[in-house]
């Protein structure tokens, strides 16, 4: 029954708050840089976020898979390292800044105070002592360190790259900030432009990269497929094309191909438009010159050159080729073919590319087939608008003439190398990672370009090369480029008058060691040996599949280099990999097209909507991913506000397996919150009538404590391996098998509402401590600090079956018998029963059937 002094509802307003402050008090989630060694170690991480300035519904579900995992691995004994930063540089800060006119730093520190406040309030087991920000000079001081250590092991070039150049803001682009041939901030056409750029070396690992994928087996196989692909290593043949008259001391052009089979189909030879033979045909035709510049203008991503229109121009000039005596083919500059991959240029096959078959279609060329479909005719096969890309037989091959596929490659390769005209090669599509950006708000590269002596690393002791403070973000392009005085320096070798590098780093670079750094935040050198090398690598990452590329895979390379030079015992960062689902939420538009939030809109009980300012009707979309573009976001503070922290928590679980998409919807919080206070209730009505703590409960309750158990090891295994909806429906059933049991065993009861508060710690632990202090009051530990409950194997063994009882094949009945009942036992109940007898009656029984602990079938 409810003491006089409890209230009615549990007031998770006052209890949330409580529990935090108590937690941070007792230190419950801190542990040092380097334990000593007596638990298991857990390193537990979620990809950081960037500081937006709020936290949103994708946060709170990768928040909270991860401190399920962390506050049970705390429980089951490990030591557990959990922290949180901030991946803190960027152009959003330094766009706030123009837009604004307010510093980067003060725009990006304020967001991180207001997103750490919601953080907290989500009552997460982070050790907060090890937070971090990339914009930190203390962060970022460390990184120019180990980019100095990179350099020292000839792991950083600096060399000449095409880039997309806006002229109206003087930036260098990514290809995604590319909009139809236009800068996505100025509006302004594109160029693309040569700039000497800073690079780190990943190629030389491809082979590694590719090869160590295989022993990630805690990643998910579609992440490992995405990245092998990117890594993309393919056997074929660097192909010599001699030109038919030399061109500005161009003798030949190189070319990488998969297919050095299908040579005698060639119709056309293709370079990129940044192509020393493109510059060449440009100096001599003004039409050149001009489709190199429309090429210029387009977006140079591979998704936006898939998705263009394939051009070319024919530049005049011809290439011998190497098998075919006196044969020679144009050379035509594509929009398609791309001068940092392979070799800027390519060999047009068109019967068997597709992509080349629509550019010869386009213009006219020639379409040869040298591949026939086996059991095809020679005579009549013909390659209409559709290539045909399959393995076969080779035919209008000469000496490859009869072959199949792979023997023809080999055999194409040889004669290459025999002629002297080309040779077997792998070639990997991965290209060295560009880590020069343009912009203010990102790590300075720690470089100084001095006439005498070239480029000269920072010496280590001026580090931090911090920014300044005082820029100006009036004027288009990098300010760091225009501040008056930062970037003129002495030449720390010759002492005469130098500059300082004014590029930044990619923010990839920032994110793809943090988690090293996490293990000693407050180190005076980037990395601790005995820190990193007892925590890394991280046994447990999550984060969302956009990541399953770049930043995964520049983690994997950062941490390959650390391991190669010694600073890290692991060569991979992140032992297992869980890819979460995105949060959805319905849309909501009026008939002018604007998009409503959830909160502004009424729905009907018949399912319809309207606006509730206007009554105006609303056309309901589907669940889709939440954005701010369609309003269909929901505030996680304002959910906190109403609800409670663990409600949010709750409803985040219970739905989809974690790595599926969830639908937010308010009745599945409204119903989560229910359950919140249920719970409360279950326990709060129940505490006077309980026997003292430590009461041993007697052979009455046998049947309730085996529930408990069962229950204790159910969620045990749910909350280990990611199966939280399955943990969740588990204390749903476990609490109505408690609701059910009011007259049982008082000590059972007590064990089973224990244990009920201890199981739903990792996903309601703010609840978890409210039930737990009424029922351990004056307790001297948290739920926080204690071991998880172990089930009792003796409890866990079934002491009865359920067999199903069959007439000719049709279920009559069920029966429940003693576990290891002999056949004649089962068989004999089986016959007892009402409709059994009934279905059998005045029929002879042929035959009895008996599967053991399953299916008694009587023939009659």
């Amino acid at each position: 029954m409810t003491d006089a002094a409890t209230p009615a509802r549990y007031d998770f307003a006052a209890a949330e708050p409580r529990w935090q402050a108590e937690w941070e008090a007792r230190g419950c989630f801190a542990v040092p840089d380097v334990p000593d060694g007596t638990k298991p170690k857990a390193y537990v991480l979620e990809m950081f976020p960037y500081p937006s300035g709020k936290i949103h519904m994708g946060h709170v579900r990768n928040y909270t898979l991860g401190d399920v995992i962390a506050r049970h691995k705390r429980a089951t004994g490990h030591a557990v390292l959990h922290p949180m930063g901030w991946d803190a540089f960027g152009l959003p800060a330094e766009n706030a800044a123009r837009d604004r006119g307010v510093h980067p730093a003060k725009w990006t520190y304020a967001n991180i105070g207001a997103m750490r406040a919601e953080l907290k309030r989500m009552g997460l087991s982070l050790d907060w002592s090890r937070e971090l920000a990339t914009c930190d000079p203390e962060y970022y001081g460390q990184q120019q360190a180990l980019f100095m250590d990179f350099w020292k092991a000839g792991l950083v070039e600096r060399k000449e790259s095409w880039v997309n150049w806006d002229p109206v803001d003087g930036t260098v682009l990514a290809n995604e900030q590319v909009i139809d041939g236009r800068g996505w901030r100025s509006g302004a056409m594109v160029e693309k432009k040569s700039l000497s750029q800073w690079f780190l070396s990943i190629t030389r690992f491809a082979p590694e990269l590719l090869e160590a994928l295989d022993g990630l087996e805690r990643w998910p196989e579609r992440v490992r497929t995405m990245q092998a692909n990117w890594i993309g290593r393919s056997e074929g043949a660097r192909v010599r094309f001699a030109l038919e008259q030399p061109v500005d001391g161009i003798p030949e052009v190189e070319v990488f191909t998969t297919r050095p089979d299908t040579l005698f189909g060639m119709s056309f030879l293709a370079v990129a438009a940044e192509h020393p033979l493109a510059a060449a045909a440009a100096a001599r035709d003004p039409g050149a010159a001009g489709f190199i510049a429309e090429c210029r203008s387009a977006g140079t991503s591979e998704a936006a050159i898939e998705q263009a229109e394939k051009r070319g121009f024919d530049t005049g000039f011809r290439v011998r080729h190497p098998f075919i005596e006196g044969a020679t083919f144009p050379v035509w500059i594509a929009n398609f073919v791309l001068m940092e991959y392979g070799t800027g240029s390519l060999f047009g096959c068109p019967a068997h590319d597709q992509r080349d078959l629509d550019f010869a279609r386009k213009y006219g060329l020639d379409v040869t087939p040298v591949v026939l479909p086996k059991g095809g005719d020679a005579a009549t096969f013909t390659v209409g608008d559709i290539a045909f890309t399959e393995d076969g037989v080779m035919i209008n091959s000469g000496f490859l003439d009869g072959r199949d596929t792979a023997s023809a490659k080999r055999a194409a390769i040889d004669a290459l190398e025999e002629k002297g005209a080309g040779r077997g090669v792998v070639n990997w599509r991965l290209r060295d990672w560009g880590v020069s950006r343009q912009r203010y708000w990102g790590c300075p590269i720690p470089a100084i370009h001095c006439e005498a002596c070239g480029v000269v690393p920072v010496p280590v002791e001026q580090l931090p090369v911090r920014l300044p403070e005082d820029v100006d973000f009036s004027k288009p392009g990098n300010p760091l480029d225009h501040h008056p005085t930062w970037k003129h320096v002495d030449c720390p070798r010759c002492g005469a008058k130098a500059r300082r590098e004014t590029d930044t780093f990619d923010t990839f670079v920032d994110s793809s060691w943090y988690f090293a750094r996490f293990t000693a935040p407050r180190a005076s050198t980037p990395l601790v040996a005995e820190a990193v090398n007892h925590w890394m690598p991280v046994d447990q990452y999550i984060g969302g599949i956009e990541h399953a590329i770049l930043h995964l895979l520049y983690s994997r390379f950062f941490t390959r280099a650390l391991h190669g030079m010694g600073k890290v015992a692991t060569p991979e960062p992140f032992a297992g990999l869980f890819t979460q689902g995105m949060v959805t939420h319905a849309s909501y538009r009026t008939a002018d097209g604007r998009w409503l939030y959830p909160e502004e809109v009424e729905i009907a009980p018949d399912g319809t909507a309207t606006a509730k300012a206007t009554g105006e009707a609303v056309t309901i979309g589907r669940g889709e991913k939440m954005s701010k573009s369609k309003n269909n976001t929901v505030d996680p503070g304002a959910i906190i506000d109403r609800f409670g922290a663990d409600t949010a928590r709750w409803f985040i679980l219970s739905d989809n397996p974690p790595d599926r998409d969830m639908e937010w919807s308010e009745g599945g919080v409204t119903g989560a919150h229910r359950f919140v206070q249920r719970l409360w209730r279950l326990v709060s009505n129940a505490v006077a009538d309980l026997p003292a703590p430590g009461t041993g409960p007697g052979e009455a309750g046998r049947a309730l404590r085996q529930a408990t158990h069962r229950t204790i090891a159910a969620v045990s295994e749910a909350w280990q391996s990611f199966a939280f909806n399955v943990g969740v429906a588990r204390i749903h059933e476990f609490a109505n098998t408690l609701e059910a049991a009011k007259d049982a065993d008082g000590a059972a009861r007590r064990e089973g509402l224990e244990a009920l508060a201890r199981l739903i710690a990792p996903a309601m632990p703010h609840l978890a401590e409210e039930l737990w202090s009424m029922l351990r009051p004056g307790g001297e530990r948290l739920v926080a600090e204690l071991d998880w409950p172990e089930a009792d194997p003796a409890l866990l063994v079934a002491e009865s079956m359920t067999i199903a009882v069959q007439v000719l094949g049709k279920l009559r009945a069920t029966i429940q018998v003693p576990v290891g009942a002999d056949e004649a036992a089962v068989v004999a109940a089986a016959e007892a029963e009402e409709n059994v007898r009934r279905a059998i009656a005045g029929k002879p029984v042929r035959k009895r059937i008996y599967v053991p602990g399953r299916i008694v079938n009587f023939v009659v």
